[in-house]
């Protein structure tokens, strides 16, 4: 298929008058919609600016390929702009760009177009190519130019020199597999000949590996340039100098990756994620692939879990019944806010937990599969544990169901994703879910409810210290809620002091977290001091949910400190003699505890304070 199949007269904007990169890509994507190129404009901007937010697509040399990958797309197209005075498109080189090609494919592009959208990529990297362009006056010379450098077969991923030395390898590869790939290979193999380096490239494009890297390559390889913003199998690389950088790099530097691969100084790949730290010249070990994913999962739920405990927060503020309509204290504005808070975003957080893991181990084919495995974590009492399970398992159940159909005809390459990966990923990932795990979890809750039961007339201040605890535990989880349900129970029956113990150890978690936040700000990210802020609201509401952020980031240095603060507050309270006939409430209720609220307030305050300084003191400075 040639280019100018998909680059039609049409698609071209000779003068795009924007002077903004969101402009610039607001304009392509009407010029393709109005072409008749797509199923929804909206939605396929939003895939535009997805891989934009992924790395910018401005390559530098004046050029920007903004592209993307997605059903929202007819038929696949390719749209031209440019700009004579230039746009600021966050280019890797600084410079403005004055030549824009964006990519429209479809979700299951066939192997010509990738082919061609391959070739127009690798095109953009001659200079002559560039000038042409840049002085085309009609939409006719654009065509022309296209045309004159648009050869059919597909260009050698080899570079053969007669230099003396061993043959270095490369594997290029990024989201969409569409254009970073090929211009990373181009930009390597174009430095390899004018260096005489001898150079095999590997492209994991849309349509599959291409130039697959052979076990006589790599054992007779002096280095392996990994250029990728993507899975790339890794293991067979053991035992070799191995440079790993964002595909970007290859295209602004290939020269200084090819000298240091010459060199060999690089790391030796034992088959961990590891990174060469460039300045120094050092080695350190990267932040494991469990962290990574672990990470993706928390940053995508935080916002439920800000959003929704403050909705639940506020709504106490009109009663702490204010949303049971069988309460004098009903409010009907109460109700919206507790039911969209806690009967929506609270509800999604889990399973957006466990999707987003999932989506970080297998790319968007385990995001399906991670939300349901999450849904029923959820609804299966298990609790954020229980969502971070599922997430891992839905993960590398896509990953190998991946495996076990790579080998199938390239005609199934298109239903894959859209058919295979989601039918069978949430099936197997259901089932193991509701077969194993969930019944599992319910047992562990109910066991430590009769436990609780066991000790409640024994001593009340180590009682204290165990439901605490407890409620710091997996916060919000069947621990959580087992301390949770037994305070409820003790209070119908009369008995009001285990529960004031689990108010004050289910306070104490996100309020010691806000403090050390503010406290040892070195010691959190951006994001985390801003999250601490919404945790004092939610502390102070009695939404030990506030904490999880904080804890699945750093789960080692976190739980043991709020297990240790939580506990304290909760034997405190035993021992001034605090008693707490509501259920639920945080600071709003404590004019209605029965003792002194003074008391009580001290209490959770030392316990919050204890978990601030164990937090500042373990955690590390963040870099």
């Amino acid at each position: 298929m040639r280019i100018t199949e998909l680059l039609t007269k049409d698609t071209i904007q000779l003068h795009v008058s924007s002077h903004s990169k969101k402009g610039v890509i607001d304009e392509l994507v009407s010029v393709l919609d109005q072409s008749g190129k797509l199923q929804d404009r909206d939605e396929f901007k939003k895939a535009i600016l997805n891989r934009e937010a992924q790395s910018t697509t401005g390559i530098g040399e004046g050029i920007a390929i903004p592209h993307a990958k997605t059903s929202a797309v007819k038929a696949p197209a390719i749209a031209f702009g440019k700009s004579e005075a230039g746009v600021d498109y966050e280019s890797l080189d600084g410079e403005p760009a004055h030549l824009f090609f964006m990519i429209a494919a479809t979700e299951g592009a066939n192997q010509t177009h990738l082919e061609a959208l391959s070739r127009l990529s690798s095109m953009l990297m001659d200079m002559d190519v560039r000038k042409a362009l840049l002085n085309a006056g009609t939409e006719e010379e654009v065509l022309e130019i296209i045309n004159a450098h648009d050869g059919e077969e597909e260009e050698e991923t080899t570079v053969e020199t007669s230099a003396p030395g061993g043959k270095i390898l490369a594997v290029t590869a990024c989201p969409t597999g569409i254009a970073h790939t090929y211009m990373a290979a181009d930009a390597l193999k174009a430095k390899a000949k004018t260096m005489d380096v001898n150079l095999k490239v590997e492209t994991n494009g849309s349509g599959g590996a291409k130039n697959v890297l052979t076990q006589e390559d790599i054992e007779s390889a002096v280095a392996i340039i990994v250029a990728a913003d993507t899975k790339v199998e890794m293991n067979r690389f053991q035992g070799k100098h191995v440079i790993e950088v964002p595909v970007a790099e290859a295209i602004r530097r290939p020269e200084e990756l090819l000298n240091q691969a010459m060199t060999q100084d690089a790391p030796v790949y034992k088959g961990g994620e590891q990174e060469k730290d460039s300045e120094k010249g050092s080695e350190k070990k990267q932040k494991s692939g469990f962290y990574k994913h672990l990470m993706n999962g928390v940053s995508n739920m935080l916002p439920f879990v800000v959003g929704g405990g403050i909705l639940i927060a506020i709504s106490f503020l009109f009663g702490i019944q204010s949303a049971n309509p069988d309460s004098p204290e009903y409010n009907e504005f109460a109700a919206i806010l507790n039911t969209i808070g806690g009967g929506n975003a609270f509800y999604l957080m889990v399973p957006v937990l466990a999707g987003f893991i999932a989506m970080s181990i297998a790319d968007r084919p385990g995001f399906a599969p991670g939300m349901v495995g999450g849904l029923i974590a959820a609804t299966g009492q298990s609790g954020f544990l229980g969502g971070i399970i599922a997430g891992f398992l839905a993960g590398y159940v896509v990953l190998g169901i991946k495996r076990l159909t790579k080998n199938f005809p390239s005609a199934l390459e298109g239903i894959k994703p859209v058919l295979i990966y989601p039918l069978l990923g949430i099936f197997i990932t259901g089932v193991i879910m509701l077969q194993f795990l969930v019944e599992p979890l319910s047992a562990v809750n109910t066991g430590i409810q009769n436990w609780l039961d066991g000790l409640g007339t024994g001593n009340l201040i180590l009682l204290g210290l165990i439901l605490g605890g407890m409620m710091a535990v997996d916060m919000g989880g069947p621990i959580n809620k087992a301390a949770f349900t037994f305070g409820i129970a003790m209070i119908e029956g009369g008995n009001l002091a285990p529960h004031a113990a689990i108010m004050a150890g289910g306070m104490v978690p996100p309020l010691g977290l806000a403090l050390a936040t503010t406290l040892f700000k070195k010691k959190f990210n951006d994001n985390e001091r801003k999250a601490g802020i919404a945790a004092y609201f939610m502390g102070a509401s009695f939404i030990t949910e506030g904490a999880i952020p904080f804890a699945a980031a750093d789960p080692f240095r976190v739980i043991p400190s709020i297990v240790t603060g939580s506990a304290i507050a909760g034997a405190l309270t035993m021992f001034f003699g605090i008693g707490l006939p509501a259920p639920h409430g945080g600071l709003f209720v404590f004019p209605v505890v029965e003792g002194n609220p003074f008391l009580y307030l001290l209490a959770v305050l030392i316990g919050s304070v204890i978990t601030a300084l164990m937090v500042g003191f373990l955690k590390k400075p963040v870099k």
